[in-house]
């Protein structure tokens, strides 16, 4: 079992029973670093004093929701942290709404109902197997190619694929 004992987690989510059970989670793999906040804006307060390794965003909140935070903490100039890790937790799992998190620049996505094994799952891919942040005209954020598809026939459009 991966030790995440030295993470520092951010958990944004609106509903404190759900709050609550999301926590249980965590503190159950050895987290003791954990903030918590109720929105996209409290959030991005937190996070200019809380230098966090990961945070975990539920999509439905008020007034900024999960997708607008993200939104704003990849692209906002005053941004405190770009980069940071966001795995994405929310009931309506449409493909619009995957979709839109990940043109979001969410890292991963898990659907409720939660069980430990699939945040835990999220986390370690995004420690164990974290992927390259791309920036483009349209874009910031995690590479949303997962895997390389070696008999791919189409155009290749970036510049790290060696193809120009």
């Amino acid at each position: 079992m991966t030790d995440y004992s030295a993470l520092k987690i951010l958990l944004v989510e609106d509903n404190q029973h759900m709050r609550s059970i999301v926590m249980a989670i965590l503190k159950g793999t050895g987290l003791r670093n954990i903030r918590e906040a109720r929105d996209g804006a409290e959030a991005l307060e937190i996070l200019r004093q809380y230098d966090a390794d990961i945070a975990v965003v539920d999509f439905n909140m008020q007034p900024i929701d999960g997708v607008e935070f993200t939104r704003m903490l990849r692209n906002s100039s005053d941004s405190p942290n770009p980069y940071l890790p966001v795995v994405m937790i929310t009931g309506h799992s449409e493909k619009s709404r995957v979709m839109e998190a990940r043109d979001a620049g969410v890292n991963e996505f898990v659907v409720k109902p939660l069980t430990a094994r699939a945040l835990l799952g999220r986390i370690d891919t995004i420690i164990m197997r974290p992927r390259p942040f791309i920036r483009c005209s349209t874009y910031f954020g995690p590479d949303r190619r997962r895997k390389t598809d070696e008999g791919y026939k189409g155009p290749y459009r970036r510049n790290t694929d060696g193809m120009f």
